[in-house]
């Protein structure tokens, strides 16, 4: 199964002369790098959805901290970071 995992974006930098944004993004106690190319309005310190290395869209943190109780409590939040490949 595929699933976006919502992370906060802790920085952003420009890359290839500024053609591409690329963010770190905090998944719980893991960073990794995602595009924002799909989202060119977020910015540090917003909530996105994250598929396969891209940020996919903005959401609030309330729901960003909901869905990740929700995963948390099926087991699957490990395994769903370990797979998201950022």
């Amino acid at each position: 199964m595929c699933l976006a995992i919502p992370g906060k974006i802790k920085s952003i930098e420009s890359k290839m002369d500024g053609l591409f944004r690329m963010a770190k993004v905090q998944f719980g106690g893991i960073v990794k790098e995602a595009s924002l190319e799909m989202v060119p309005h977020a910015k540090e310190g917003d909530y996105v959805l994250v598929h396969v290395g891209v940020a996919i869209t903005v959401v609030d943190e309330a729901e960003a901290q909901k869905t990740f109780e929700y995963l948390a409590e099926i087991g699957e939040i490990d395994e769903l970071i370990e797979h998201t490949q950022v």
